[in-house]
């Protein structure tokens, strides 16, 4: 079992949640994509459809973010029902990162979690990309997208994201900097992909059990 937190953040075809979630079963600790979901509704209170239906989407409209807490269940979402409904749904899923971080190593897919735990030193930050004919290729393979709409389907997709990203978080989404560790799924594969990352959490790990920071 590792010790380190491990945050998926991935270009949209690129098998980025299939890495993570292989990555998960093969260190033996919890995963989280739309698993998270149910966490936070169960936290805070807010509606899961509503949390799904509003999933890593940066939605600025009016009406949006003017929306009552009539949407929320429970007595755990009155502290959020005093801001606009988007920001709500961020910080309770702020919240529940950083619960489930703090009650041991994981995998969280996407959701800004690299931002939410910034300030943590077991966290292994990891983007994985593909070029866009691999993206291509598998969306319409695995996700059963038209060919012709495949390169549009792509670009929406990973706006999308960016654009949640690039609201909430003090960063770019994709930029290098974000991230401890870049994998290309096209280059590797997803196996090679789950290998490359499972060796860095190790070494890692051993760097810090010499605590030396010149070590591996």
């Amino acid at each position: 079992m590792a010790n380190t937190i491990i945050t998926v953040g991935r270009q949209y075809g690129s098998g980025g949640r299939y890495v993570a979630r292989l990555l998960a079963e093969k260190l033996n600790i919890p995963f989280y994509d739309k698993e998270l979901l149910a966490e936070v509704a169960k936290d805070s209170g807010i509606c899961q459809d509503l949390l799904e239906e509003h999933d890593e989407k940066n939605t600025r409209n009016f009406l949006f973010s003017m929306m009552s807490g009539t949407q929320t269940v429970g007595d755990a979402s009155a502290m959020y029902l005093d801001m606009p409904l988007n920001h709500r749904i961020f910080l309770a899923q702020f919240d529940t990162i950083r619960r489930i971080a703090g009650e041991g190593p994981c995998v969280i897919v996407g959701r800004c979690a690299d931002y939410v735990l910034r300030d943590q030193g077991n966290v292994l930050n990891v983007f994985i990309k593909a070029d866009k004919e691999e993206r291509v290729r598998r969306i319409v393979e695995y996700y059963g997208a038209d060919p012709i709409k495949a390169e549009e389907q792509l670009k929406k997709a990973d706006k999308q994201r960016a654009s949640y990203y690039n609201y909430y978080a003090t960063g770019t989404w994709g930029d290098v900097n974000n991230y401890d560790l870049c994998v290309d799924t096209g280059a590797l594969g997803v196996t090679g992909a789950v290998e490359l990352i499972a060796t860095c959490v190790s070494l890692r790990e051993k760097k810090a059990e010499l605590k030396d920071p010149e070590a591996w």
